[in-house]
C-alpha cells in the first residue's frame, strides 16, 4: 500500500517563539506521526503569526495548494495550531468536506466520522474561547495601566522604557530634539519635509539609530504623549500620563492647529530667516529676501516705492551692535543686583498667594461643573475627558506656583536670570545659527524698519525696562541710550 502524500503546517504565535524550540518540537511530532500512519510529507510550511486573527498568508497558501491537488492530506501538530478563530476552522471543515484528509499529530481524531468531527469542533470552540478570554484579560490589564497614567507599550521616540509598572522617562539625547521639532514647526518656517530634513541633520534618529521615516515623523508630531497625555486610538480615550512632558500643552495644541489648517501655514520656496522681520519705512510692507551673487538681500518690491535694500550679513552686524548697547557694565550690574536682592528680601507674597488660591478655587468649580454636565448628559464622555485633562494641567500648574510662592531662593534666581539676560544677548546672537538669530530678533526687537540706507531698530519694552529699573533702583547716570531717544524711533544705523 503506497503512502499518502501530505503537507505539514507548523505555527507559533510570535517571532520570539519561532527562535526557540516550539517549531522544532512540532516538526518532530509531525514526523513521528507520519511514520506511524504511513504518510509522506512532501512539503513543510511554517508560520509565525497568531491564529486569533484572520489573514495568515502561509496558511492561505496551504489551503490553495490542497484545493489545487498538490497533496492528499494535511498534518498539523494540534487543533489550536491550525485555527483559533471560527473563520479559519470553517476552512479546515471545507477541506475535509472536499475529501482532503486533515490529521492532528497530538490528537487521534478521525474528521471523516461524525464523533471525531464533533470532538474536533468542541476543541476548536474551546481554543477560540481561550483566545477571547486571553484578549479580554490583556485589555483589562492595559486599561488598568492606562488609568494609572502608565503607557504599557514601547516608549515613543524621545522617551526611554524603565520596565513594567514604571513611567517612561525623557531620553537625554532625543527629547531636546523632539521639543525643537515642535518649536520649529510652530514657527511656521518649516514644512514637514524640510523639518524632517532639519531634524535629521541635527541628529534625531529612531531607536535603531536610523533616520526617521515620513510616517513615523508625522505620527510623532501628532502624538499627545509628548504633552503628558496618553491617547488610546482604538477608543479615542485620553488619560493623564505619569511621564514628564517634553512639549508644553499650549505648544502641542498650536502645532495641531497648524496641521489641521486652523492657522495659516507659511511655506516658501526660498525660506530666508529674516523674512517678514524687516519693514520698509516708506510703504510699511515687509522686505522680501532674494539670493544674488552668493549673498541674500532683503528688498522692497512695492510699486512706486524707493529702492530700499539691505544685505543679510549687514543686518546681522547692526543687530549685534544694537545688542551691545544694552549690556550692563559690571559696576551697574553689581549695584542693580544689590538693590533687587534687598527689594526681594522685603517683598511680601501674600497678595500673590491669595490670587493663586482664587484661581485654584475657580478651576475646582469648573471641574465640578464639567462633571455635572457629564452626569446630566449635556456633553459626551470624549469631550469631558478632553476638557478634564486641560483643567488638570491648569490645576497642576497653579499648585506648583502656590508651592513656590514662599521660595525666596527661587525669586532670587529669577532676579539673577533677569540681570544676566542683557549679558547673554550678544553671546546668544554670536553662537546661534541664522534661524535661531531670527528667533532672537523676534524676541528682542519690536520694530526693524529701513528708510533708504537708514536702519532703525526698536527693542521691546521688556528690554527697556532693564534701563528704567536701573535708574529707579540705583539712580544711575544717564547712559548714551535713553528711552526718549528710542520712542522717537530715530534712524540708528547709516548703511554704506
Amino acid at each position: 500500500m503506497s503512502a499518502k502524500t501530505c503537507l505539514a503546517y507548523t505555527r507559533v504565535s510570535t517571532v520570539k517563539q519561532g527562535d526557540g524550540v516550539s517549531l522544532e518540537a512540532q516538526r518532530e511530532a509531525i514526523t513521528i506521526f507520519a511514520q506511524r500512519n504511513n504518510l509522506t510529507i512532501i512539503d513543510w510550511f511554517e508560520e509565525k503569526e497568531t491564529a486569533a486573527k484572520r489573514g495568515r498568508p502561509v496558511f492561505d497558501v496551504v489551503v490553495k495548494s490542497l484545493q489545487s491537488g498538490a497533496a492528499e492530506g494535511l498534518v498539523v501538530h494540534k487543533i489550536d495550531r491550525s485555527a483559533r478563530n471560527f473563520s479559519d476552522w470553517a476552512r479546515i471543515g471545507e477541506l475535509v468536506d472536499s475529501g482532503i484528509d486533515v490529521h492532528f499529530a497530538h490528537e487521534s481524531l478521525d474528521l471523516r466520522s461524525r464523533g471525531g468531527r464533533l470532538t474536533a469542533d468542541i476543541q476548536a470552540v474551546i481554543a477560540a474561547d481561550y483566545v477571547r478570554n486571553l484578549r479580554e484579560e490583556c485589555i483589562k490589564g492595559m486599561e488598568g495601566r492606562l488609568k494609572q497614567g502608565l503607557f504599557p507599550w514601547a516608549a515613543p521616540i524621545g522617551y526611554l522604557d524603565q520596565g513594567g509598572g514604571k513611567p517612561k522617562i525623557p531620553d537625554p539625547q532625543r527629547a531636546p530634539l523632539v521639543r525643537q521639532a515642535f518649536e520649529l514647526y510652530a514657527s511656521g518656517q518649516y514644512s514637514f519635509k524640510s523639518l524632517r530634513a532639519e531634524l535629521q541633520q541635527r541628529g534625531l534618529t529612531n531607536r535603531h539609530n536610523k533616520p526617521i521615516t515620513k510616517g513615523c515623523f508625522e505620527n510623532m508630531m501628532s502624538n499627545p504623549f509628548y504633552s503628558g497625555v496618553v491617547l488610546l486610538k482604538r477608543t479615542a480615550r485620553r488619560y493623564v500620563g505619569q511621564q514628564e512632558p517634553i512639549v508644553p500643552l499650549t505648544l502641542f495644541n498650536q502645532v495641531q492647529d497648524l496641521k489641521s489648517g486652523k492657522q495659516i501655514k507659511k511655506s516658501t520656496l526660498h525660506n530666508h530667516p529674516y523674512r517678514q522681520l524687516i519693514r520698509c519705512e516708506a510703504c510699511g510692507r515687509s522686505l522680501i529676501g532674494e539670493r544674488q551673487k552668493a549673498h541674500v538681500y532683503y528688498r522692497c518690491h512695492s510699486q512706486g516705492c524707493i529702492k530700499t535694500s539691505i544685505r543679510e550679513d549687514t543686518f546681522e552686524q547692526a543687530v549685534e551692535q544694537e545688542l551691545l548697547r544694552w549690556r550692563l557694565s559690571p559696576h551697574d550690574e553689581k549695584r542693580l543686583q544689590t538693590k533687587m536682592m534687598r527689594w526681594l528680601s522685603k517683598r511680601t507674597v501674600a497678595a500673590d498667594r491669595q490670587a493663586t488660591e482664587l484661581q485654584l478655587a475657580n478651576v475646582a468649580t469648573r471641574i465640578d461643573r464639567l462633571t455635572d454636565a457629564l452626569l446630566d448628559q449635556l456633553i459626551d464622555k470624549p469631550t469631558f475627558l478632553e476638557r478634564k485633562i486641560s483643567l488638570d494641567h491648569e490645576q497642576g500648574n497653579l499648585q506648583r506656583i502656590l508651592a513656590d510662592s514662599n521660595d525666596i531662593a527661587a525669586n532670587q534666581a529669577l532676579a539673577q536670570k533677569y540681570l544676566e539676560l542683557t549679558k547673554s544677548l550678544v553671546l546668544s546672537q554670536g553662537l546661534a545659527n541664522r534661524t535661531q538669530k531670527a528667533q532672537l530678533v523676534k524676541i528682542v526687537m519690536s520694530n526693524c524698519s529701513l528708510a533708504g540706507k537708514k536702519l532703525c531698530l526698536r527693542p521691546y519694552n521688556w528690554l527697556c525696562d532693564v534701563e528704567t529699573t536701573l535708574h529707579a533702583l540705583c539712580g544711575a547716570p544717564s547712559r548714551a541710550r535713553t528711552l526718549d531717544h528710542l520712542l522717537k524711533r530715530e534712524p540708528l544705523y547709516q548703511l554704506s
